[in-house]
């Protein structure tokens, strides 16, 4: 099992949630992040392809730190995106994020976010399925 795996420490607000009975602090849930394999290969050769075949490494580097600032985003706030539609399940844990013209998709579990792969927007809906199966 490969990957990259690292800890969220959750963030820090001054303020606190209000809630109907009044005023309570809220600490939101923290999540370690882990980065399959598939979702490593998935990202280099995106950003390999931009700038290998489409001759556009400036490009190349923008895409990837939109992809990767939209996994911090997933990071933080995992229940933010929508349910993957591709992907059968009945607790809705797989979410995909749409970055630019990429998807984005990934697994909650009770104190982990798997990113499973990141694919094309246009791909077949049998790519995203497959993407079940990723451990």
């Amino acid at each position: 099992m490969g990957g990259i795996c690292r800890n969220n420490s959750g963030y820090k607000s001054g303020r606190n949630k209000k809630t109907m009975g009044g005023s309570k602090a809220e600490t939101p849930k923290t999540y370690s992040l882990r980065i399959t394999e598939n979702a490593l290969k998935n990202f280099d050769h995106i950003t390999g392809y931009i700038t290998f075949i489409r001759h556009e490494p400036i490009n190349a580097v923008r895409v990837g730190d939109k992809i990767l600032k939209t996994i911090d985003r997933i990071e933080k706030n995992p229940f933010a995106f929508r349910a993957c539609d591709g992907i059968s399940a009945k607790n809705k844990i797989y979410r995909k994020a749409v970055c630019l013209s990429w998807l984005i998709i990934y697994k909650i579990e009770s104190t982990e976010i798997i990113i499973l792969g990141i694919i094309h927007g246009h791909r077949r809906p049998s790519k995203i399925r497959r993407l079940g199966t990723v451990k």
